[in-house]
């Protein structure tokens, strides 16, 4: 059996993720097919947070299910940490979270954040010792011993994002994992990823549907056109590292600027139109 180690830490100056003109088309009935994704290119830095948003059906998740190895492109290529994307998954470079927490009903905490050590070898002492850890750092030592249905749905997606880590990944890959969150809940779960973020300084790809979360978390946000999906710009965040970012934040001037900045973009280049696009949230 192997014991935990530390992932490998890579060179700086290779990308977390390097998406080269990337394409993916789906076969349709009787011949017809959709195009999701197309000539998508995108850098993302070691440590980076990018987060992804567009209207429904532009193409976010399909994006992270390319670089997680959960389907591959039609055209153009993807490398994580040099690495082709399959490389990088069989190698866990990465941590996945998905809107739905996916915990294992009759596993406690300890045993649900255990999951992928055990898979992979990791002999017992040292999936307990990372479990403790990870349970300390997203605030759940006393309900370590606690089962799923026992559990809030920020308590459960807690519990999944320190799985999501459980092997020191590299790079965290993240869809709506807040999604089905009320409102308040979500925030407090945002400030809970900063710093978490700030503590493991993981790169992340974050896929989401809201313009306050993407700015309040993001080095950048990338705003995607409707189908087929498409970068219509990178914008820019510039509201300071993650250490550093508190619930102030959301009233700071810059977090406004950088709000309205991509809630114009995806309103489209002809100026805002009435309501938001379907399925952007703009709260």
């Amino acid at each position: 059996m192997s014991t935990l180690s530390n992932s490998a830490v890579p060179a700086v100056d290779v990308p977390a993720v390097d998406i080269r003109s990337v394409g993916r088309i789906f076969p349709g009935r009787k011949g017809a097919s959709v195009t999701a994704l197309d000539n998508v290119s995108l850098t993302v830095a070691p440590g980076e947070f990018v987060s992804l948003i567009g209207p429904s059906g532009c193409g976010k998740s399909t994006l992270l299910r390319l670089i997680a190895d959960l389907d591959v492109p039609t055209s153009g290529n993807i490398r994580v940490f040099g690495k082709p994307a399959r490389q990088a998954r069989i190698d866990q470079d990465y941590g996945i979270a998905f809107q739905q927490a996916g915990l294992l009903p009759w596993r406690t905490v300890t045993g649900n954040i255990e999951l992928p050590l055990e898979l992979h070898g990791v002999d017992r002492p040292g999936r307990r010792a990372r479990a403790a850890e990870l349970i300390e750092l997203v605030g759940l030592t006393e309900f370590a011993g606690s089962y799923p249905d026992q559990l809030s749905g920020g308590m459960q997606q807690r519990v999944a994002i320190a799985r999501s880590l459980a092997e020191r990944p590299s790079l965290l890959l993240m869809d709506e994992p807040f999604g089905a969150l009320d409102e308040m809940t979500r925030e407090r779960m945002q400030n809970e990823l900063v710093r978490i973020c700030a503590e493991t300084a993981a790169a992340v790809v974050f896929v989401t549907h809201s313009i306050p979360e993407a700015v309040f978390l993001s080095n950048r946000v990338v705003v995607m056109s409707p189908r087929p999906g498409r970068i219509r710009r990178v914008v820019p965040v510039g509201l300071g590292a993650m250490r550093d970012r508190g619930e102030d934040l959301r009233e700071d001037a810059g977090f406004f600027r950088s709000l309205s900045t991509v809630r114009d973009l995806l309103h489209g280049d002809d100026g805002p139109a009435i309501g938001a696009p379907r399925g952007v949230e703009t709260r």
